[in-house]
């Protein structure tokens, strides 16, 4: 047993000095420190999560941008298509569409206190390999270490969101689900268009709620890479200037 534990540590020691060997260099190079490092890459999380979940959470966040704009699932294209046919049809969409993305923005708060506990998490290994990778190698390692615990954290408050009368009188399940048998009542149950036969958003608005987040956190992180204005503070200059 001695033998097997000295063994053990013996291994545990090459390794350990193996690894400082491959951070010294960098360390010599930028005269950051370990802590630097590490302080640099949480300072620069908590500023990219917290610039995109305030601006997500805000009404019209998901909604009014573009690039994470959630639109209706791909089940219901063909309602898009036909939509002029039927009477009313463009403002079911758009009513439809709008409460969607109002539940997004009503879960991105959600994300906040999981991003922390996974910015807390980030080793001096961690911090070395992120601030040498791509310009979206934090955002990676965030996703890696959240997307589980973001989805379980999403899917209940998205689905209250879905179901809770956000625009007008009217929650995004019922909306959809009036856009849905409004179509399938127009085509005649089949015969002039085909019918849709799934009416649920949950999951589908869950995962592009999340895509949408990550996209906000890694146009943050390229930001503060690429962008002195955006090193808000004197550990981002001091790592990302480097």
């Amino acid at each position: 047993m001695k033998n097997i534990a000295a063994l053990v540590i013996s291994s545990f020691l090459v390794l350990h000095f193996m690894a400082c060997n491959e951070i010294d260099p960098v360390i010599k190079e930028t005269g950051l420190t370990n802590e630097d490092v590490v302080q640099g890459l949480k300072s620069a999380l908590t500023v990219g999560t917290d610039t995109s979940v305030i601006i997500l959470s805000s009404t019209g966040g998901y909604q009014n941008d573009s690039l994470v704009k959630i639109l209706l699932p791909e089940e219901a294209d063909m309602i898009v298509t036909n939509i002029t046919k039927i009477p009313g049809g463009n403002l079911l969409v758009d009513n439809t569409i709008k409460a969607i993305n109002r539940s997004a923005e009503d879960a991105a708060i959600e994300a906040k206190p999981i991003f922390i506990m996974a910015i807390q998490n980030i080793t001096i290994q961690d911090g070395f390999e992120i601030l040498n990778g791509s310009n979206d190698a934090a955002t990676v390692y965030l996703k890696t270490n959240t997307w589980k615990g973001l989805k379980d954290a999403f899917l209940p408050k998205i689905n209250t969101s879905l179901n809770k009368k956000l625009i007008g009188n009217v929650s995004a399940e019922s909306a959809y689900s009036s856009l849905i048998n409004t179509y399938n009542a127009a085509s005649l149950n089949g015969l002039l268009f085909p019918e849709v036969k799934t009416n649920s958003l949950t999951d589908y608005t869950t995962k592009k709620a999340l895509d949408g987040l990550f996209l906000k956190v890694s146009d943050e992180e390229m930001e503060i890479r690429t962008l002195a204005s955006h090193r808000v503070n004197d550990i981002l200059k001091k790592v990302f200037g480097n």
